[in-house]
């Protein structure tokens, strides 16, 4: 029996533990919080510090990817969830009322997701691994062990020491430490190559409160999650047991729209959007919830062919994070954690193809994802900018056929679904885009109709309102 070392208990880091461990190797984890799980959800959502997790209690969205995912690999973790009070959402709620084709179609179901606030989930996911591994709460690592190396002048990882000074073989560590993993760090202590890494900080601020249902029954989302204005965007997402949150974000650059913080002003700004108003129809569970710095980043441990260092790989957070716009990191990181427990069930007993092969996987699952997002991300912020300094935006890189799938989708029930699976993560863009007879058909739906541009206050509006 293989032993493998987590080092992270989050989400990603016991999800990643549990399939490894239904592979039938020995698992622990260890996670740096010292507070144990919570008996219940709405002790996790109330009680639950989880310091090593600056975002934890920030907006969260489990995309239909993750789900099925979750549902394949982890199905006890879904029904805990369930128990839990986690909310199967369909994404097919959202469409737009100028289709008049709505019937069902095969399929629909992937578009269904079960989603909550993020200590929820947690609790589900924490509860579930506590059944089955051992989990060390409040134990981090201090230093990587290592033994003979496997490639000349590559580290090659074979353990851990804990910050309570015990030393943990293994055949493999997963960092699964997140954001703020210290490997980078522990491998210039063993003499390794930096990782390459590129990272970026858009300078979105976030304004986050939540809310739940006076009624029993949350309100109807009648727009998607995301939606653009002038100079802010509005981030609506479905939570557990009747609760939900809205999201104001805007540029740290935009010094006026910092009064947001404010719940006045930040209420203010919601009621003056008609199709997102209601959502402040509900008792207010929190205040205002900043955050700001959350860099999108990536990180290659693999560099000119060569992995810099052997028997430990990261997943999830640790090698790949991304800015909460678009709410895909969770699912990304559930996503990163199969692909690598697949990888280690098939080179378990080989490091170096272990590494090269985690690297290669990564590429393929994770990182266009990242790219995708960090481009959505760059247009975006140049279009706030554009609004704070008062000129037109720059014309977009987008090809025609993009731009018409935006009009296509409101009027096309295929469209529509074909939105939702870039939304649900199912597919990319480019790979969407690429499908035989794809543009012709976009073109022909989107032929003679009008844009939609969703009702709200113009920036002028907003500084009125704020002033």
């Amino acid at each position: 029996m293989s032993r493998i070392v987590v080092a992270g208990g989050g989400i990603v880091g016991l999800s990643m533990a549990m399939m490894l461990a239904k592979q039938g190797h020995e698992v622990t984890v260890l996670e740096r919080d010292a507070g144990a799980v919570p008996r219940s959800p709405d002790e996790a959502w109330q009680a639950w510090e989880r310091q090593g997790i600056a975002q934890f209690r920030q907006a969260h969205f489990m995309h239909a990817a993750g789900r099925q995912l979750l549902d394949a690999m982890l199905p006890e973790v879904t029904q805990t969830l369930l128990r839990a009070g986690g909310n199967s959402f369909d994404l097919l709620s959202l469409m737009p009322p100028f289709i008049e084709d709505r019937a069902p179609r095969a399929g629909d179901e992937r578009f269904v997701t079960v989603t909550a606030r993020r200590p929820v989930i947690e609790y589900a996911v924490a509860t579930t691994a506590g059944e089955h591994l051992d989990v060390r709460r409040g134990v981090a690592v201090a230093e990587l062990l290592t033994g003979p190396a496997t490639v000349d002048a590559v580290p090659h990882v074979t353990g851990v020491r804990t910050s309570d000074g015990e030393e943990l073989a293994a055949d493999l560590v997963i960092d699964a430490m997140g954001r703020r993993s210290p490997l980078a760090g522990f491998l210039e202590a063993l003499g390794a190559r930096p990782p390459a890494e590129e990272a970026e900080d858009l300078g979105f601020i976030y304004y986050t409160r939540y809310f739940r249902s006076l009624a029993g029954t949350p309100p109807a989302f009648i727009t998607g999650p995301l939606t653009h204005f002038d100079s802010f965007s509005l981030l609506t997402l479905p939570g557990d047991a009747g609760t939900w949150s809205v999201t104001v974000f805007i540029s740290s650059r935009d010094k006026a729209l910092k009064e947001l913080r404010h719940e006045d002003r930040w209420t203010a700004v919601v009621a003056a959007c008609p199709l997102h108003a209601h959502l402040l129809d509900g008792d207010p569970v929190t205040g205002i919830i900043p955050i700001s710095g959350i860099a999108d980043r990536f990180r290659r441990y693999v560099v000119d062919g060569t992995p810099l260092v052997t028997g430990i790989v990261p997943v999830g957070d640790s090698l790949c994070c991304t800015n909460p716009s678009l709410g895909r990191g969770m699912t990304m990181g559930l996503m990163h954690a199969a692909g690598t427990a697949e990888v280690a069930g098939e080179h378990l007993d080989d490091p170096l193809a272990l590494a090269l092969e985690h690297d290669r996987m990564t590429q393929a699952r994770v990182t266009p994802w990242y790219q995708d997002t960090v481009k959505i991300d760059r247009a975006r912020k140049q279009q706030i900018d554009a609004s704070i300094e008062g000129r037109p935006a720059a014309p977009d890189d987008a090809s025609p056929v993009a731009r018409a799938l935006n009009t296509a989708l409101l009027y096309d029930a295929g469209m529509f679904r074909t939105l939702l699976e870039i939304v649900s993560m199912y597919a990319l863009p480019e790979e969407v885009f690429a499908r035989p007879g794809f543009g012709d058909r976009v073109l022909a739906a989107a032929e003679g109709r009008e844009v939609f541009v969703p009702p709200g206050p113009s920036r002028a509006d907003v500084l009125k309102t704020l002033a």
